[in-house]
């Protein structure tokens, strides 16, 4: 996708379709392809390179890695609307910490009122954490490099 930023979205279109093996992926599979190419063209430009960037570091991981990654994130998604909100914003807030800190805030009675699923898909999370690319800054700026394992 990076290869075709300097496109216009219907050349970027032409370019997908003409990439090795796109026709002989099944048909479900390249409209996916095709809608996730006009989903990223309505990004703005920080949310398209921050997404770019976490595919990136997707493909770095190793098979296992990566399947823990999608482990957490589908527990996460699993979650109802609201619930997958507070539990995502709260991963937020303690990717901040260090483990120590992490573990004793998890700890605290603070967390007593998380549901069973809550506390999994967080738990979940807070595994592959190292795993994920770095968090951003207010700027939209990395302040860490990835750590693939």
């Amino acid at each position: 996708m990076n290869r075709h930023s300097n496109l216009n979205p219907q050349q970027q279109q032409q370019a997908l379709e003409s990439e090795p093996g796109f026709h002989d992926l099944p048909p479900q599979t390249q409209q996916r392809m095709r809608d996730r190419l006009t989903q990223l063209n309505s990004m703005s430009p920080e949310q398209r390179q921050r997404l770019l960037e976490r595919n990136e570091a997707m493909e770095h991981l190793n098979p296992d890695q990566r399947a823990q990654v999608r482990g957490a994130m589908k527990q996460l998604a699993d979650l109802p609307e609201d619930q997958r909100r507070y539990v995502a914003r709260t991963f937020r807030g303690l990717r901040e910490l260090s483990p120590a800190q992490r573990e004793n805030v998890l700890s605290s009675e603070r967390f007593d009122h998380l549901t069973p699923e809550q506390r999994s898909a967080l738990t979940s999370l807070m595994k592959v954490e190292p795993l994920l690319p770095p968090p951003y800054d207010s700027g939209g700026v990395a302040r860490a490099t990835p750590k693939p394992n």
